[in-house]
């Protein structure tokens, strides 16, 4: 009797090995078809669908023991993640940096991996739109010395953009602007199309809008214009969908430097339609605010155009309030002057 009983013991137990084996095979494969499913989403721009499965790819690989395997799974469901995140919750959200940490935390476990550039990306955009630029110079710099020794042009491109970008911000413009031009030299639409993928935007339309801006500071309106131009028209062959919000964005806000209102009205609510049927908070929230300026700036003169001069100011409101709901400070100070300026020539009518 007790012989039959000790020789039960490792049946039942690899009975239940098998079992266990099995509902951890099953979640897996759940994990990898939404990790897929959250990749199609976001090859097609659907953003908010993506960050739902890739959300749950997450939680279902949390239930698998930590492997090597396990690890490389979750780096390239956190990576694809992000740029879903920054484009519906904003650059500067907290689960973006989140994604990010994990990622670079995944990357030491696996070791040697492609997506720490990807991922080193990621936080610089966080760091950047926070305006801790110092951090965001450290890991520009840290990007092209990586591009550098792998000797990657795809990679060099996006060094380059990220550092003329925080350049810009640091007020350095004629180094930002040489680091633009050298992406753009580098940039080809076919061989670097799945960048819009990886980093949420395409860098050559990226690098011609922040270039405009870069031209204006320097004084050259007209350039800053043409490459204004070049991003929107680059933007709409490319059919991606944040890429052209953004372009639309950063049009409209050249007008607005250049004081040009009823073309800035006109440009901003182009974004604010793409940016609202694709749920792009920031662009909206940016979008908005633009627009609002347009109205204050247009209606300010005569007196009868005060009613549109206060919705304007209203409009600015909302925008530099739904800007702060992101998270991010990059441009706030710049919006708030924005509403002082309008709201000074509304009192001085008033008055």
């Amino acid at each position: 009797e007790e012989g039959a009983y000790v020789v039960e013991i490792p049946e039942v137990a690899l009975g239940i090995g098998q079992q266990q084996a099995a509902q951890l095979d099953a979640v897996e494969q759940r994990g990898q078809s939404r990790g897929r499913a959250g990749q199609q989403a976001a090859q097609r721009s659907a953003n908010a669908e993506a960050v739902n499965h890739l959300s749950t790819a997450l939680e279902l690989l949390k239930a698998l023991p930590n492997t090597p395997e396990r690890a490389q799974q979750e780096l390239v469901v956190q990576t694809t993640l992000g740029p879903a995140l920054s484009n519906t919750k904003g650059p500067a959200a907290p689960e973006l940096l989140h994604a990010y940490t994990r990622a670079r935390e995944l990357c030491q476990q696996v070791g040697e991996t492609p997506q720490l550039f990807q991922v080193l990306r990621g936080l610089w955009y966080f760091y950047l739109h926070r305006v801790e630029l110092q951090t965001a110079r450290e890991l520009g710099e840290q990007l092209l010395t990586l591009a550098q020794d792998i000797g990657d042009p795809a990679l060099l491109l996006e060094a380059h953009y990220a550092l003329g970008n925080t350049l810009n911000y640091l007020g350095e413009f004629a180094a930002s602007q040489a680091h633009f031009a050298q992406a753009i030299a580098l940039y080809d639409p076919q061989q670097h199309h799945a960048h819009a993928f990886r980093y949420g935007q395409d860098p050559g339309v990226a690098c011609r809008y922040y270039a405009a801006v870069t031209l204006w500071w320097l004084g050259y309106p007209e350039q800053a214009l043409r490459r204004s131009h070049q991003a929107v028209t680059l933007a709409r062959e490319l059919a991606h969908p944040f890429s052209l919000g953004i372009a639309l964005v950063f049009a409209a806000w050249l007008h607005l430097l250049r004081r040009a209102g009823p073309l800035t009205q006109e440009w901003a609510e182009a974004a604010i339609a793409l940016a609202a049927e694709h749920g792009f908070t920031v662009l909206l929230a940016q979008g908005t605010i633009y627009r609002g300026w347009a109205l204050a700036e247009r209606y300010a003169e005569p007196v009868a155009g005060q009613g549109q001069s206060e919705e304007g100011i209203t409009q600015m409101q909302q925008g530099l309030a739904a800007w702060r709901a992101t998270g991010a400070k990059v441009f706030r100070p710049y919006g708030l002057a924005l509403l002082a300026e309008a709201s000074a020539k509304l009192a001085r009518h008033e008055a």
